[in-house]
C-alpha cells in the first residue's frame, strides 16, 4: 500500500499548491480572521489525522477493496458486469455513502459534537476542508471500511474515490473567485466553492444544507440543495454562532472542543 500513499500525497501536494495560489490571486471573500493563525491550528489538526488512523487501523480501505475482491465480499463482486462499470459504480456508491455519513453527522448528538470542530472555523478556505478532529476521522474510517466490505468496490475504485474525495475536499471549501456562469455550469455535476460556502453559514437553515462532497446530484436528488445563502456571500457569516473567540480555537481548544463546548443546535434536527 505505499503506492497508494505516495499517490494520494503527490495529489495532495498539487491540488493544495494550486489552490493556495489561486486563493492569494483571486479570493472570493476578505478573510476575517488571522490567516497564519488558522492555517497553522488547521495543519497541525491535518497533521495528527494520519497518526491516529496508522496506530488503530491494521488495514485501509483501499487495501480492504483487495481483500475484498480474492474472497468474492461485497455487492459489486456478486454481480456480473464489466470492470469499468464496477469502478464507475464503486466511485459513485462511495459518494452516496460519504454524503450520508454526512448528514449522520449532523444529526446525532455525539457525532455532531466531533463535526462541530469543522464548523468552528471563522473562515472558509481550503484549509478548513482538511479540519476534522481525529475521532472524527477515526469514525469515518469505521464507516468507511464498512461500506467497502459491503460494496465490494475495486482496489482501483477507492483509489480514485480517495484522491478525488481529498482534492474536491479542499476545492469546494476554498476562497477562489469563480465566474457565475462557470459556477452554474460546474455544479450541476461538482460541488463549487459558492454551493459550498453556504453549509458553513452561522445560519442554521443553511448549515442545513449542501452536504455532498464530490458529486452535487445527492443534495438535490434528496432535497438539501441551497443555491445561495441569505446575506450573499461577501456579507455571509462564517463559522457556529457558539464559537466567535478565536483564541478558544487552539490546538488543544479545538481537540477538546466536543467535550467542553455548547453543541448548540444540532443543525438537521433544529429548524
Amino acid at each position: 500500500m505505499g503506492s497508494e500513499s505516495v499517490i494520494r500525497l503527490c495529489f495532495f501536494l498539487v491540488i493544495f499548491g494550486i489552490l493556495a495560489i489561486f486563493e492569494l490571486i483571486s479570493p472570493r471573500r476578505v478573510l476575517t480572521a488571522s490567516k497564519s493563525r488558522r492555517w497553522f491550528v488547521n495543519l497541525v489538526i491535518l497533521g495528527l489525522n494520519p497518526l491516529f488512523v496508522r496506530v488503530l487501523f491494521p488495514i485501509l480501505p483501499a487495501g480492504l477493496a483487495m481483500l475484498a475482491s480474492q474472497r468474492n465480499w461485497g455487492l459489486l463482486n456478486q454481480i456480473g458486469i464489466p470492470d469499468w462499470l464496477k469502478i464507475l459504480s464503486g466511485v459513485i456508491l462511495l459518494d452516496l455513502v460519504v454524503y450520508t455519513q454526512h448528514v449522520v453527522f449532523h444529526s446525532i448528538p455525539v457525532l455532531w459534537r466531533l463535526h462541530m470542530v469543522h464548523h468552528s472555523d471563522l473562515d472558509f478556505d481550503l484549509t478548513t476542508g482538511l479540519r476534522f478532529h481525529p475521532l472524527e476521522i477515526v469514525v469515518s474510517m469505521c464507516l468507511k471500511l464498512l461500506a467497502v466490505a459491503a460494496l465490494g468496490p475495486p482496489w482501483l475504485a477507492v483509489i480514485i474515490f480517495e484522491v478525488a474525495l481529498n482534492s474536491t475536499s479542499m476545492f469546494s471549501h476554498s476562497n477562489i473567485r469563480i465566474p457565475q456562469t462557470a459556477d452554474r455550469l460546474l455544479r450541476l455535476l461538482v460541488i463549487t466553492p459558492d454551493m459550498h460556502r453556504v453549509h458553513h453559514s452561522v445560519i442554521i437553515r443553511e448549515t442545513n444544507s449542501n452536504f455532498g462532497f464530490n458529486l452535487s446530484l445527492w443534495d438535490r436528488l434528496f432535497g438539501t440543495y441551497k443555491s445561495q445563502p441569505a446575506d450573499g456571500h461577501t456579507e455571509m457569516v462564517i463559522g457556529l454562532s457558539q464559537f466567535r473567540d478565536i483564541r478558544k480555537l487552539s490546538v488543544p481548544g479545538l481537540l477538546i472542543l466536543p467535550i467542553t463546548g455548547d453543541y448548540g443546535q444540532v443543525p438537521i434536527n433544529r429548524r
